[in-house]
């Protein structure tokens, strides 16, 4: 028996030792309000986004389990990570987005990235430990993160925000390293 378990095991006989009469009954009606999880996990799963018929989004997860509590929302949890490719309206690569988790929590429409994020588009690759997509303001929001410019210049900062595209991005508290060219900045 492991002492994990033992530990458990003993908290739940302390705790049903501490119980009289009518806390008893009380802990199996909470007991009995248990929230169970119904996962449907899929494998190599490819997810195409298309607009007006147009291809703007392919994403692939290893994994992917669609799960649903008996009370709240579904989500969907892509333990083993995501890459997300994005296109223009030529089928050329735009930018991607990879991380080590994800979840998408349907109700709230929001997707978080977790673990090692990483976004790359034409002018700058951002990183993070988590990244937020709200689907209802069409922004990204990181608590912190890391923006590395084409030119290599690259700059820390907290509260990173960017539209959809990325094609601009605010960060809070920056510092930055640069690279001066003929005694220039870029």
């Amino acid at each position: 028996m492991s002492n994990f378990f033992r530990l458990s095991l003993c908290a739940i006989c302390l705790l049903l030792s501490a119980c009289e009469g009518d806390d008893l009954k009380k802990v199996s009606a909470i007991a009995a309000n248990k929230i169970t999880l119904s996962r449907e996990r899929t494998y190599g799963v490819e997810i195409i986004y298309s607009d007006s018929a147009r291809v703007k989004a392919k994403g692939y997860a290893p994994i992917l389990d669609k799960v649903t509590p008996s009370a709240g929302a579904n989500y969907s949890e892509m333990p083993k990570g995501v890459k997300i490719d994005f296109y223009d309206e030529f089928m050329k690569s735009k930018g991607s987005i990879t991380s080590g988790y994800a979840i998408n929590k349907e109700t709230e429409r929001i997707t978080i990235f977790r673990k090692n994020v990483v976004v790359v588009t034409d002018n700058m690759t951002f990183t993070t430990e988590e990244l937020i997509w709200n689907e209802n303001t069409k922004m990204y929001n990181s608590p912190a993160g890391t923006v590395t410019t084409k030119d290599g210049n690259v700059l820390r900062g907290t509260s990173f925000s960017a539209p959809q595209d990325f094609s601009t991005y605010s960060i809070t508290l920056p510092s930055a390293d640069a690279y001066i060219e003929n005694g220039k900045l870029p």
